[in-house]
C-alpha cells in the first residue's frame, strides 16, 4: 500500500506526523492504501505557504485568474473519467454517478470563470458636490475548506473555483475516507497554470481540523458534514473571529398529492432515495403521500423497482447501486432499520436481506433497498438522517398536514412536491420554510449560477454556497468616497459632514 499524500506549494509532499490510517475499497471491504494524517504543526505550516502566496494572488488581475481557472476546466473535461474512476475506488458509487458529482463541480468552475463580471463594483458619480464614490470586493485571504466523503470533488469545487476566483489562496482538508481525489484536482490546477501555494490540500482527521479553526491567518472557512460539526465548525470558527458557512444535515421530504403522476413520482423516487446509496444531503429519504389511496398505489409501483434494484461494484457497468463508505457506516444504517422494526413500522423491502455474490466482492459494504411503511414523526428512522438507502413512508390525510409534517422537523434543506396543481406548487413554493425547494423535480440542487443552502438546523452561517452568494461569502466590500482639490479651501467642519 502506498501512502496518499498532502499537496503544498505545487507538490504532492509526504506526511510527517507520523500518523496515519487505512483507505479501504468500500466494494471489496479490502485497505487499498493509507492516507497522511496531518499535525497541527504540519497545517500551520501550510497555512504559511497559502498566506506567503496571497499577496501577488489577490492582486493578479481577476481576468488572469479566470483564464487558469478555464484551462483547469478544460482539463476537467478531458479527464472526467480519470477523476470518476478515483472517486468510485473510494467511495463506492457507480462511475456514471461519479461523472455525475464531476459535472455538478465543473459546472462551479464553469461560474467562477466570469470571476471579472462577478467582481465588478459599484460608481456613483456626484454623490455630493465635487464627491464620487465607489465600492469594490477584495479578497479574504487564506481561506479554508473542510469537505464531506460524499462528494471528494464536487463539494470542493462548490467551494475552492469561487475562492480562488476571488483572489484568496486555498487550503483543502478533504475526507480522509477518499482522499485521492483531491491530489487529482490540485495536479490539475498546478498544471493550468495555479502558482504554487496558492492551493493547498492537507490530508488529516480532527486534529487537522481543529488546527485550521485556530490558525489566525485562516479568515474563512467553509464546511459539509453533519449537522453536530457544523454546529462545532460554526461555534468554534466564529469564536476565533473568522467568517464561517457550515452546511450541516437534511430530512428531505417529498409530498405526493393526489393528483400527481404516480409513475414519475415512483421513478423520481426509486433515483432519489437510492442514487448513490442514499449518501446525499439531497437524497428524498421521507416519501409523504397525502391520502392512504396514494401511499399504496406509491408502494405497489416501488416495490418491485426497489426488489429490481441492481446492487454492486462500480467495476459492473450494470450497477445502478453501489456500496456504503465504510463498515461502520453500513452497520449504522442497519442499525436503524433494525430501530424502525422495533418501534412497530412495516419493513416493506428489507435491505439487509442482501448478499452480494460477485467474486471478490463477498465483504463489500453492500446494503440493498430499504422501504419502510407507516413511519411515524417519533420514530428514530425519521427523526435522523440516515444517509443510505432507506425510504420512509410517512401517510398524511391531507396537503396542510403534509406541509406541517416538513415544519415540525429540525433540517430544512431540501423538499418537492409532485402534483398537476399550480396553485399547490404556487403555495408551496411560497411558503414551505425550506431553503431548495422542487416542484415535480425530486433532487431540486441549484445550478452554478445560483447559492445552495438550507434553512434551519441544515445550515449555520449567513451565506450559502456557491453562485453570487459564494462570491460575497470570499469577499469583503470597500467603499471609497473621493473629492478631488480644485483651488479651493474649506475651513474645518466640526458637523456631521453631509454631501447633498
Amino acid at each position: 500500500m502506498t501512502e496518499i499524500a498532502h499537496f503544498i506549494s505545487g507538490t504532492p509532499t509526504p506526511g510527517t506526523s507520523g500518523r496515519s490510517q487505512d483507505v479501504f475499497n468500500p466494494a471489496t471491504g479490502a485497505a487499498q492504501n493509507t492516507v497522511a494524517l496531518a499535525s497541527a504543526a504540519e497545517v500551520d505550516a501550510v497555512v504559511a505557504v497559502a498566506k506567503a502566496a496571497w499577496p501577488a494572488w489577490s492582486k493578479t488581475p481577476a481576468l488572469r485568474r479566470a483564464r487558469i481557472l478555464d484551462r483547469f476546466k478544460a482539463i476537467l473535461w478531458d479527464r472526467m473519467d480519470e477523476l470518476a474512476r478515483a472517486i468510485s475506488a473510494e467511495h463506492g458509487k457507480t462511475h456514471d454517478d461519479a461523472l455525475g458529482e464531476v459535472t455538478r463541480g465543473l459546472e462551479v468552475v464553469e461560474f467562477a470563470v466570469g470571476a471579472p463580471t462577478h467582481l465588478k463594483g459599484e460608481f456613483s458619480e456626484n454623490v455630493g458636490s465635487g464627491v464620487d464614490t465607489h465600492s469594490i470586493r477584495q479578497s479574504l485571504g487564506v481561506v479554508a475548506g473542510i469537505t464531506p466523503f460524499n462528494f471528494p470533488a464536487m463539494v470542493p469545487m462548490w467551494m475552492f473555483p469561487v475562492a480562488l476566483a476571488c483572489g484568496n489562496t486555498f487550503v483543502l482538508k478533504p475526507s480522509e475516507r477518499d482522499p485521492s481525489a483531491s491530489l487529482l484536482i490540485a495536479a490539475w490546477l498546478t498544471e493550468a497554470g495555479l502558482p504554487d501555494g496558492v492551493f493547498n490540500v492537507v490530508q488529516g482527521d480532527k486534529e487537522a481540523v481543529d488546527a485550521l479553526l485556530h490558525n489566525p491567518d485562516v479568515k474563512a472557512i467553509s464546511f459539509v458534514g453533519s449537522t453536530p460539526i457544523a454546529q462545532y465548525i460554526h461555534a468554534t470558527g466564529t469564536a476565533q473571529g473568522k467568517r464561517v458557512q457550515a452546511l450541516g444535515g437534511a430530512k428531505n421530504h417529498m409530498i405526493i398529492m393526489p393528483d400527481a403522476d404516480l409513475d414519475m413520482a415512483a421513478s423520481a423516487l426509486m433515483g432519489a432515495a437510492f442514487g448513490s446509496a442514499g449518501e446525499r444531503c439531497m437524497a428524498i429519504s421521507v416519501a409523504v403521500p397525502v391520502t392512504d389511496a396514494v401511499a399504496d398505489a406509491l408502494i405497489e409501483k416501488l416495490v418491485p423497482q426497489i426488489e429490481a434494484l441492481k446492487v454492486g461494484p462500480a467495476s459492473d457497468a450494470a450497477s445502478e447501486m453501489g456500496p456504503l463508505v465504510t463498515a461502520q457506516h453500513l452497520a449504522k444504517v442497519r442499525g436503524y432499520i433494525d430501530g424502525a422494526e422495533a418501534q412497530g413500522a412495516r419493513i416493506v423491502t428489507d435491505g439487509r436481506t442482501f448478499r452480494q455474490d460477485k467474486q471478490g466482492c463477498e465483504n463489500g459494504y453492500f446494503i440493498g433497498g430499504t422501504l419502510i411503511d407507516d413511519v411515524t414523526e417519533d420514530m428514530t428512522c425519521y427523526r435522523d438522517e440516515i444517509f443510505g438507502p432507506v425510504l420512509s413512508v410517512v401517510r398524511k390525510p391531507d396537503y396542510q398536514a403534509a406541509v406541517d409534517l416538513i415544519h415540525g422537523h429540525e433540517y430544512a434543506n431540501g423538499t418537492a412536491v409532485f402534483t398537476r396543481d399550480g396553485d399547490v406548487a404556487r403555495s408551496f413554493s411560497q411558503d414551505i420554510e425550506v431553503g431548495m425547494v422542487g416542484i415535480n423535480v425530486p433532487i431540486p440542487v441549484p445550478m452554478a449560477f445560483h447559492s445552495f443552502g438550507g434553512w434551519k438546523s441544515s445550515i449555520f452561517g449567513d451565506h450559502a454556497m456557491h453562485g453570487m452568494e459564494g462570491v460575497r461569502f470570499y469577499t469583503r466590500i470597500k467603499t471609497t468616497t473621493t473629492r478631488w482639490p480644485t483651488g479651493m479651501r474649506a475651513d474645518p467642519q466640526f458637523t456631521m459632514p453631509t454631501l447633498g
